[in-house]
């Protein structure tokens, strides 16, 4: 098999790289906020329910969960180069139709081939740095630099989409991956020189079939046991599809020779505690733009540019750390890094349950700054441990597994906290409604209109005069359900700050680097892998 030698060369060649991973990951995380935003608008135009928009958002975050292990593969047999443009084509694909979408389900399809485009992205971005730059040391700097454009789409979008919505049509808003995604076809062209694996790898497909099968039906019977109830027929069919598609999914791992994600990588602390912290920390992240998008729109009455302003306050201070704490990993633990990150992150989501309707901008911002200090602290230890975990051959396999957990974190995220926001506003709405004198037949129609079309559904009815009451006991009952959400997910962000502590062990000896896991078997000499601490 044609392989490549990891690239020791000119410095040219690897800023080369350096720059279009960067920019791969700024095209794959692009529509996570800008969609985010626009969410409101995009409900008002399609006429969407709660849960479609909770689909919106998922028909992207699936697909980036269901196959970056394929695409990590993929990229090894065929090459990272050529995998690499074609997420970017697939990118510009799935914008494209969302642009020209007339409803929620051909948005979904757009959503779904974006996000397509960005499970093929992600991994091998990671695995044409791990390449280029074989020193750890060397490459942590360079995976601060990706995870800190990976940050910037998430600072970007929203004040594109804003811009963009106070002018025109939502569907505007996929306009500039297009060219941007096909611009960077052509120049990867160019500047990217391609390798593979240096060990023989096949597509594992009775791996990617469970995987694919168990967490579509988990993130479907979270959303639709949300929207309806989690004792529904449906629900707990498809809640039994994901458990029983998951042990497939490990006993196929097990018995393969060539599997998607060798399980033996988790016998590594290091690898198993940034996996987890990835998970958690993502589902937390992802569902909470979600829930601050609706509450900008819903609660705050404010329009997408003036929501994307505030939601920058985050992500900018997410940048201004990312640089710092990429020189810092080696002199400070990644350890005391990523708790240290999650504990602010926590502080921050169960300070903004003290949030209401009319909280102001100075008072929110200084809520928002410390979620973003804390995440911009986690996300290049987090990365750069799960790749650094393991031998230099096996980065490509460890980067695709740790972005496959924290886009299953992504996809849960808006499923998980959009149920339990669901479920809590619907609950305590017709109790707002009374205390807002919105009684008898009047405030019962209102209520079973919430009831069987979600909470956005109450904003098409004709009110007339009423309409300001039953808009404060609307935003109320959000808050209600708000409140809920956040204090779970600062929990969470808690559970994953625990599982640091205790995975994330210093190393036994002065000359301890890291943990890794060493090849070990097999006839293409990768056939499994052991832990090996040293």
């Amino acid at each position: 098999m044609n392989v490549t030698t990891p690239a020791n060369g000119s410095a040219d060649r690897r800023a080369a790289t350096l720059v279009m991973a960067c920019l791969g990951a700024f095209v794959a995380y692009l529509p996570v906020t800008t969609v985010a935003v626009s969410l409101p608008a995009i409900q008002s135009a399609l006429g969407a329910t709660t849960a479609q928009l909770s689909w919106v958002q998922d028909a992207f975050v699936l697909p980036m969960a269901a196959f970056i292990l394929t695409a990590g593969v993929v990229g090894d047999v065929h090459g990272r180069k050529k995998v690499f443009q074609a997420g970017l084509l697939f990118s510009a694909a799935g914008a494209a139709v969302a642009l020209c979408a007339q409803s929620v389900q051909v948005l979904w399809i757009g959503q779904a081939l974006a996000g397509l485009g960005a499970a093929t992205l992600l991994p091998t971005t990671l695995a044409l740095i791990s390449h280029a730059v074989p020193d750890h040391r060397e490459r942590g700097k360079f995976i601060g630099l990706w995870a800190t454009s990976l940050m910037a789409a998430l600072a970007v979008g929203p004040i594109v989409a804003g811009v963009i919505l106070d002018h025109v049509a939502w569907r505007w808003i996929y306009l500039l991956a297009i060219p941007v995604s096909l611009l960077a076809t052509v120049f990867a062209a160019r500047l990217l020189t391609d390798s593979r694996a240096p060990y023989e790898r096949r597509l594992d497909w009775p791996g990617q079939i469970s995987a694919t099968v168990a967490v579509t039906a988990l993130v479907y019977g979270v959303i639709e046991g949300g929207a309806d109830s989690f004792t529904a027929p449906k629900v707990l069919t498809a809640l039994a599809v994901a458990v029983v598609a998951g042990v497939a999914f490990v006993l196929a791992e097990r018995r393969s020779d060539s599997p998607m994600l060798d399980l033996a990588l988790f016998r590594s602390p290091a690898f198993t505690a940034t996996t987890l912290v990835a998970m958690i920390a993502f589902l937390a992240l992802i569902g909470f733009f979600f829930l601050l998008s609706l509450y900008f729109g819903m609660v705050q009455q404010l329009d997408t540019l003036q929501a994307g302003w505030r939601m920058l306050v985050v992500t900018a201070c997410a940048i201004l750390v990312g640089g710092p704490v990429g020189r810092l990993m080696h002199r400070v633990s990644a350890r005391v890094l990523i708790t240290g990150g999650l504990v602010v992150v926590s502080a921050s989501l169960f300070s903004l349950t003290g949030v209401g309707a009319d909280t102001s901008f100075v008072s929110l911002a200084w809520r928002l700054a410390p979620l973003g200090l804390g995440m911009g602290a986690v996300m290049t230890p987090m990365t750069a441990t799960a790749v650094a975990s393991v031998p230099h051959h096996l980065a490509g396999m460890a980067a695709a597994g740790n972005n496959a957990f924290r886009q299953l974190g992504g996809a849960l995220g808006p499923a998980v906290l959009g149920a339990l926001l669901t479920t809590r506003a619907l609950d305590s709405f017709p109790a707002h409604l009374a205390d807002a004198g919105m009684t008898g037949a009047a405030g019962q129609r209102i209520a079973t209109a919430a009831d069987q079309g979600g909470l956005g559904a109450v904003a098409g009815l004709d009110l007339g005069a009423d309409t300001g009451r039953v808009v404060g006991a609307l935003g109320e009952a959000f808050l209600d359900g708000l409140r809920l959400c956040l204090t779970v997910a600062g929990s969470l962000t808690l559970l994953a700050a625990l599982v640091a502590v205790v995975l994330l062990r210093r190393p036994r000896s002065a000359g301890a680097g890291h943990t890794q896991v060493a090849a070990s078997g097999g006839a293409a000499g990768a056939a499994s892998v052991k832990v090996v601490e040293v």
